[in-house]
């Protein structure tokens, strides 16, 4: 039975709803977890210093792929680990410029995968966020562990992860990182929740409700 090394720098509690689409990405190409599929995961619960020694610890069980995901510093710790088994990875940034592939159409070595292009994400957040609150001179950030919010805009990440169980599935039936191409976010969404906008007594203006995907009353 071919084993998947899963490796995440995000913690298990926080990624049921993302392992269950993973899975199901997987089971579409073909393969179901105890089945026949083994999956070892190692989760970095966002410390990233434990990333290498996971990758490491991967490597030494000999798995037939790594699938690196939870943020960017997962598949570099995968990629610096190995230059043989192959590596799925899901990122939000470049992965030409992280060093993992080549190029988006040729990734060469034994690395493919994903982009979420997450990172990009900002400078079309912020213009929404100026909208939103044209006056307002300096913006913050935080993070909210909860993932509270006002608006969302950006890609659906549990449907990157049933990409990520699809690429998985394609590697484990023979095909070779270095002929997938590196896949691209196609398809963005913005969610309004007027339930906080109420809450921080803003206005919604009517052009930003006619755009939204999905509004929350």
């Amino acid at each position: 039975m071919p084993v998947i090394g899963f490796m995440s720098a995000r913690s298990a509690e926080e990624s049921g709803h993302l392992l269950e689409a993973f899975r199901r990405g997987l089971k579409e190409g073909g393969f179901v977890e105890g089945q026949n599929v083994a999956v070892e995961f190692r989760w970095a619960g966002g410390d990233y210093d434990r990333l290498p020694a996971l990758a490491a610890d991967l490597v030494s069980r000999r798995v037939n792929v790594i699938t690196a995901v939870g943020g960017d510093p997962s598949p570099i710790a995968a990629k610096r680990a190995t230059p043989t088994i192959p590596i799925v990875f899901g990122m939000g940034g470049d992965p030409v410029a992280a060093g993992l592939v080549e190029s988006f159409n040729r990734p060469g070595g034994n690395a493919t995968g994903f982009t979420l292009l997450t990172n990009l994400m900002e400078p079309k957040r912020l213009g929404l966020l100026r909208e939103v609150a044209p006056g307002v001179a300096v913006v913050g950030a935080l993070v909210n562990p909860n993932f509270g919010g006002l608006l969302v805009y950006g890609v659906s990440i549990t449907e990157g992860y049933r990409q990520f169980g699809l690429y998985t599935a394609n590697i484990l039936k023979g095909a070779k990182p270095a002929d997938l191409p590196v896949q691209q976010a196609t398809k963005f969404e913005m969610i309004i929740n007027l339930k906080t906008a109420k809450a921080l007594n803003i206005q919604i203006s009517d052009n930003l409700l006619s755009l939204a995907d999905e509004v929350i009353e």
